[in-house]
């Protein structure tokens, strides 16, 4: 199966899709508000490989629907059924494990609610237009998901003193053409430094929101990986390899990488944990809101191994910011929910709306984009434009 990874983007395009998705996101949003089941839909970015954004209208909700959690798939989806799929752990290990599906299901069960974020959401802000999938906002989620913890299997085996990597593999694969070119068809697969494999919370998901995992969320069994970007959460899972040297695979050097400077020396890192990031989701982009009125701006704000602790606003494109509240306690691997009450201006004209968010660890969300971020990692306070009038 070769798969272009790489599609051909116009700025006409852009623009058209970055319109149809704020229409989107407003016709949603008074769905939600109705009652019932949800009006709204997943906004499609590919067919093959199957690629789902979640309509911003959702994320006002705590938990995301499955119907409504984005998707991001590399390959396409692979045919798995429950009874014959087996969970290979290899490599430097004491004893080699082949797992069933009713193996894990017998062992000790944890649920982890947490936000997962693909690395490339909100890459169609970027200006020009970088390679990769143009999403919009609204590739990220927050969910409940019920499995084993990785480290449960891993002791089952054994882990040698000299292990240093736990590499995740798909059953899913594939040929990539775009550049970088795959070298022939692979696996997607993505690994994890044993100190991050051995934290409880990081766990072998057989059920999504009190259901089987669905198959474009990696039925049987999917990996997930809290406070790092979507890709550490590898689907269909089907091997773990134990390694003796740090991994360096094609998802994680060639692709999802960014570069690092230090003492005048460019690196290339795989991308791991999520970054200090907020989001306005009404008003919508260009909403029209009447002049000298009290309006409700609403939002999500996020971050990695850590907590948001505080979120501001700014109604004059940046030069002044003010403290929004927080709505829910904060949760671990958990986005926050935020609002703060705003009054339109008396004269009607375009405002440009931020809002930037802070963790307990200090980071503060960034103004401007790091180019050295590639086409990943955009955490930087994304304006909305709206008109007065």
């Amino acid at each position: 199966m070769k798969i272009a990874h790489q599609q051909k983007l116009t700025r006409r395009g852009f623009l058209a899709d970055a319109s149809l998705l704020s229409v989107a996101a407003t016709l949603g949003q008074r769905g939600l508000l109705l009652g019932g089941e949800p009006a709204i839909r997943r906004i499609q970015r590919s067919e093959t490989p199957v690629l789902l954004e979640t309509p911003l209208a959702a994320l006002e909700r705590f938990a995301t629907p499955t119907d409504l959690f984005y998707v991001r798939n590399h390959f396409p989806v692979p045919a798995l059924q429950a009874d014959t799929w087996r969970l290979r752990v290899v490599g430097a290990v004491e004893r080699e494990l082949t797992l069933s599906l009713d193996d894990l299901r017998r062992m000790t069960t944890r649920s982890v609610t947490m936000t997962l974020e693909c690395a490339g959401n909100s890459r169609s802000t970027l200006n020009p237009i970088v390679r990769g999938v143009q999403w919009g906002n609204g590739a990220v989620s927050t969910a409940e998901w019920t499995g084993v913890s990785l480290i449960e299997v891993l002791n089952r085996a054994g882990l040698r003193p000299n292990a240093v990597d736990v590499v995740l593999e798909g059953a899913d694969r594939g040929e990539i053409m775009a550049e970088p070119r795959s070298p022939g068809v692979i696996h997607f697969a993505h690994s994890l430094p044993i100190a991050k494999a051995r934290q409880a919370d990081v766990i072998l998901a057989h059920r999504l929101a009190g259901a089987d995992v669905p198959a474009n969320h990696g039925f049987p069994v999917r990996v997930i990986v809290p406070g790092w970007y979507g890709m550490a959460s590898v689907k269909w899972l089907t091997r773990i390899v134990v390694t003796e040297r740090p991994y360096q695979g094609f998802f994680q050097s060639l692709d999802y990488s960014i570069y690092e400077r230090s003492q005048d020396l460019v690196t290339v890192t795989p991308l791991s944990q999520m970054q200090v990031k907020s989001m306005i989701v009404r008003p919508a982009a260009q909403e029209r809101i009447a002049p000298n009125t009290a309006y409700r701006v609403f939002g999500v704000a996020w971050t990695g191994e850590s907590e948001i602790t505080r979120v501001e606003v700014s109604a004059d494109a940046g030069r002044t910011w003010t403290a929004a509240r927080l709505l829910d306690n904060a949760r671990a691997h958990c986005w926050r929910q935020w609002e703060f009450m705003w009054r339109s201006p008396a004269q009607a004209g375009a405002v440009t709306l931020m809002a930037r968010a802070t963790d307990a660890r200090g980071h503060v969300q960034p103004m401007t984009r790091d180019t050295d971020r590639r086409n990943y990692m955009i955490n930087h306070v994304l304006p909305i434009a709206v008109d007065v009038r």
